[in-house]
């Protein structure tokens, strides 16, 4: 199985006065198609090890491979075509923007990449709407939506580029817990359907549970790593 994500001795310090370790010495492995959890309680550093991985932040030390190409020596641009072109980006608060209808926000991954035409990018962004059961909602400002709705177009545009990984952080957090396991099923059947490697961070252990691994994590490292067998 190819390796998606790959880390080794991945370590990020903040250079205060007194130095602060947000994440240490993490090595990990993720291949194609599986499904992730990096689960531990607020403040261990699970979020800031998914804005390393994400190529967000930039390690104090280690290394990391996305798709198999070590990252430590690219440039800052190349880093951001890296995270448009392979990575999709779900978080707790969707972060569409306001004044942009369901489709405009699908599309603008699609228009910053540049590889397809103005009609290609409404087109597919139209597509990924509709397997996301929001054919209904694609003129719809993100006030006029639910939460739940939301989270939907925020999946649908980290689907826009096809990435080779999808990092969620907390995407359900903000949800109550019927929408919330509206959320999960879509990003497992994402997961399952399209192969898409995933990797969702969070506290709660009955979303964790519904990955393939869960990567318990506490004060800045990994404290255990779980198999999950899926019925």
């Amino acid at each position: 199985m190819k390796n998606v994500l790959r880390t080794e001795k991945l370590t990020r310090i903040l250079p205060n006065e007194i130095p602060v370790t947000l994440v240490q010495d993490i090595d990990i492995t993720i291949g194609q198609s599986e499904f992730v959890a990096i689960m531990g309680p607020s403040g261990s550093g699970k979020s800031s090890l998914l804005y390393l991985l994400g190529l967000l932040d930039s390690p104090t030390s280690g290394k990391l491979w996305l798709d198999e190409e070590e990252t430590s020596q690219f440039s800052d641009n190349q880093l951001a075509r890296i995270r448009l072109q392979r990575i999709g980006f779900v978080f707790q608060f969707h972060f569409l923007l306001a004044e942009f209808s369901s489709l405009e926000n699908v599309m603008l991954p699609m228009r910053k990449l540049g590889q397809l035409s103005e009609l290609q990018a409404k087109q597919k962004a139209s597509q990924l709407l509709e397997n996301l059961d929001m054919q209904d909602h694609q003129h719809k400002l993100p006030s006029q939506l639910s939460g739940g709705q939301r989270q939907r177009v925020a999946i649908a545009r980290a689907l826009a580029n096809d990435p080779v990984l999808i990092l969620a952080d907390e995407p359900t957090g903000a949800l109550d817990s019927t929408t919330s396991q509206e959320v999960m099923d879509i990003l497992r059947q994402v997961n399952r359907e399209e192969g898409i490697t995933m990797l969702i961070v969070t506290h709660a252990r009955e979303v964790a549970e519904q990955t393939n691994k869960i990567v318990n994590f506490k004060d800045g490292l990994i404290s255990s790593i779980e198999d999950i067998k899926q019925l």
